[in-house]
């Protein structure tokens, strides 16, 4: 068998997240569908994280194993033939060995997440942002962030279904810019660490919403950090606004 690194691009807004799940359409559903039409014997396709519902991807990474060798544009381009329904793209294919592993070799993820602040609705950024109609101070913002990078127990910002053996994780950059764009700004939120939490980010961003709109003062972060109590963040923020951006190896 021949082992094969994709690089893919998605919109997740018509998916039910990555995962393959029973009678619904996923990323890595109809990516694998369109890979069985290359190379009927392939048996799975690993990805490197699971994406919910409704997020998107500029930089996720799978792996595949082919019984035949092909050129890797070839590849790329019969894979992307057969995706043209979907708004799914594979960027790169690369030939790999054997012990390349999607998820287990990656050795950092990073994500970014977009939000949108204007007073009237979005056209053609909807269902690519989360859309706000106040505007947001990113120096608060970014005084609350600071406090969330480096090694912590982030009990506060985990999904009660969360699968991870342990809350401690390491996160290595929070970063916070911001662009004036038709009439509004846009504001994106960058996240760097080895691996996330479920909704880890989404929840981060929740929270730093708050602190950006003027409701939470910056320290309130920490407070809901040292608690280790999922009760005290903010809602989730949408699934809209987080792209899966780039996995490092």
């Amino acid at each position: 068998m021949y082992r094969y690194a994709l690089t893919i691009e998605y919109d997740g807004s018509p998916f039910h997240g990555w995962q393959v799940q029973n009678s619904i359409t996923t990323v890595q559903g109809v990516v694998f569908d369109a890979i069985k039409k290359l190379d009927m014997n392939c048996e799975n396709l690993v990805g490197a994280g699971r994406t919910d519902a409704g997020v998107h991807a500029i930089g996720q990474v799978a792996h595949v194993d082919l019984a035949t060798k092909r050129d890797c544009e070839t590849v790329q381009k019969a894979i992307n033939y057969y995706l043209n329904k979907y708004p799914v793209s594979i960027l790169n294919a690369r030939l790999v060995n054997n012990q390349f592993h999607a998820r287990f070799s990656a050795i950092k993820r990073h994500y970014i997440y977009k939000i949108f602040y204007r007073e009237t609705d979005l056209t053609f950024e909807k269902n690519q942002y989360w859309h706000v109609r106040h505007s947001l101070n990113k120096s608060n913002m970014q005084l609350a962030a600071n406090c969330l990078t480096g090694r912590h127990d982030f009990s506060a910002f985990r999904s009660s279904i969360c699968q991870a053996s342990s809350p401690i994780k390491t996160i290595d950059k929070i970063s916070i810019q911001s662009e004036e764009i038709r009439d509004g700004v846009v504001y994106q939120l960058n996240f760097s660490a080895r691996s996330f939490l479920h909704h880890q980010v989404r929840s981060i961003v929740g929270c730093l919403e708050k602190v950006g709109c003027g409701k939470w003062g910056s320290k309130k972060i920490q407070e809901i950090l040292l608690s280790k109590d999922r009760s005290r963040c903010a809602a989730l923020a949408p699934s809209s606004g987080l792209y899966l951006a780039r996995i490092d190896y």
